[in-house]
């Protein structure tokens, strides 16, 4: 397993780039995975209710079949996995569970949990679904983002992929009507490395007042 012992957040940040080309050869065991994505939902959400659910595809003839969903790009089929963020609008659902689990954990006291779960089930079941939609989407780019930080602090490399057919893929995998695909993020080692990037100079896009 590859691991970093003492990294430097700015380093990580600076060092992951989008790759679209990778060694097919290459594979990143389920463990490695599986610890990446619990390290990766450390990530805040909307009331903790952590609206985010995962898919990861690693069997080559499925992931030939994503990769015409996905407008046929390459790194689909190419990296060691695909994973698929999918967003739940009923998210709301998660509320007993969660807040019980904080009780336990010992990060509030039972009347906290009991205001919380209140306030929760005021709000958003009576919510419209795009809104709720909205919100996890939100959420979901932060997990996305951690994921592919704790990626790269491990050596390996991703790319996020919007461009892709999502109620063909809803469809394919057998979503139900409140889980929707949001992003697929190809995992694995880096065959060629990235291109650059360019941003915008901050005094285009900040403002101080």
């Amino acid at each position: 397993m590859t691991t970093s012992t003492n990294s430097n957040l700015y380093t990580v940040m600076n060092e992951r780039k989008s790759v679209r080309v990778y060694d097919p050869s290459f594979q990143i065991t389920r463990a490695e995975i599986e610890d990446m994505l619990k390290q990766a939902t450390t990530a805040p959400s909307s009331s903790n209710l952590q609206p985010w659910n995962f898919l990861v595809i690693q069997d080559q003839d499925v992931k030939k079949e994503l990769r015409a969903i996905a407008f046929n790009q390459a790194q689909v089929e190419t990296s060691s996995a695909i994973i698929a963020v999918l967003g739940n609008s009923e998210m709301y659902k998660n509320v007993e569970q969660v807040y019980t689990q904080n009780v336990a954990e010992g990060h509030m006291d039972e009347s906290v949990k009991e205001t919380m779960i209140a306030n929760t089930n005021a709000l958003y079941p009576n919510a419209p679904k795009e809104t709720r939609m909205n919100i996890a989407t939100f959420d979901a780019g932060l997990v996305s983002m951690q994921l592919m930080l704790i990626a790269k602090d491990k050596g390996y490399d991703t790319v996020p992929m919007g461009g892709f057919d999502k109620a063909k893929f809803a469809e394919r995998f057998e979503l139900p009507e409140h889980i929707f695909p949001i992003v697929l993020i190809a995992l694995g080692k880096a065959a060629t490395p990235a291109h650059g990037s360019s941003r915008l100079p901050l005094e285009e896009v900040a403002r101080f007042i």
